[in-house]
């Protein structure tokens, strides 16, 4: 990976693929990722960025709008946090078994992991329960919809991508953001599909969205909620 610079777009220019169109992506950091074809020269993609100026800089001020809804949490009670696009309030206790539990519909969270360890103690503790409670729902989800696609998929694992919700590697393996958990189960399931089908084609092109389309023809839905409400979607 390289930073490369065209007038005034500065992008991360990926390795080259296989893939037949070059893919530009806004990620969720904001910044510009470029994946050309495998034998297009970085001047070759500058200048395919530059043709594209327009579209970037369209969607890098949908991105700011998008990100102005970002909400920063605190860890006190009655502070609201996410789960499967519920929302419920937090609990401090000074006695439970495990560090949080949702219970009769709370998060419980010990209020010595706050006192002891303070915001990153309490972050923590979130996400080893997001990343517990959603491993066995992805990976049913996962089984189910890879038959539906026709495909087979190596291990699934919950893990920090960064700004990515998912990934899909090369070998097969499934890679989900423990933030994924916090959607509604209608955009998991919009998540688990699109990686599914880049088992197919690991582009964006149309083969791939007539993929999805096929198993989900309501994703265009279900995308523009990830895009428009994923900035909710953290801690």
């Amino acid at each position: 990976m390289q930073l490369r610079q065209i007038r005034d777009i500065e992008y991360q220019l990926l390795p080259g693929s296989d893939r037949q169109t070059t893919d530009i992506v806004i990620e969720r950091s904001g910044v510009i990722t470029v994946r050309p074809p495998i034998k297009m020269t970085p001047e070759q993609a500058d200048e395919t960025v530059l043709s594209k100026r327009l579209w970037i800089y369209r969607n890098l001020a949908e991105w700011r709008d998008l990100n102005a809804t970002h909400v920063n949490r605190e860890w006190v009670s009655g502070e609201s946090f996410l789960y499967l696009g519920s929302r419920y309030r937090l609990q401090l206790v000074r006695e439970q078994e495990e560090s949080l539990k949702l219970k009769d519909g709370r998060f419980c969270l010990l209020r010595s992991i706050v006192e002891a360890g303070g915001n990153k103690a309490a972050h923590e503790a979130f996400e080893s329960f997001y990343h517990d409670k959603g491993l066995l729902r992805i990976k049913k989800r996962v089984a189910h919809f890879a038959g539906k696609i026709g495909v087979s998929a190596g291990s699934v694992q919950i893990k920090e991508l960064g700004y990515r919700w998912a990934s899909c590697l090369k070998n097969g393996d499934l890679h989900f953001h423990w933030k994924c958990l916090m959607a509604p189960l209608t955009v998991i399931d919009y998540i688990v599909v699109h990686e599914l089908c880049h088992l197919h084609h690991r582009d964006h092109s149309d083969a791939f969205w007539n993929e999805v389309d096929k198993v989900m023809p309501d994703y265009r839905e279900r995308k523009k909620w990830l895009r428009v409400r994923g900035a909710e979607l953290d801690l």
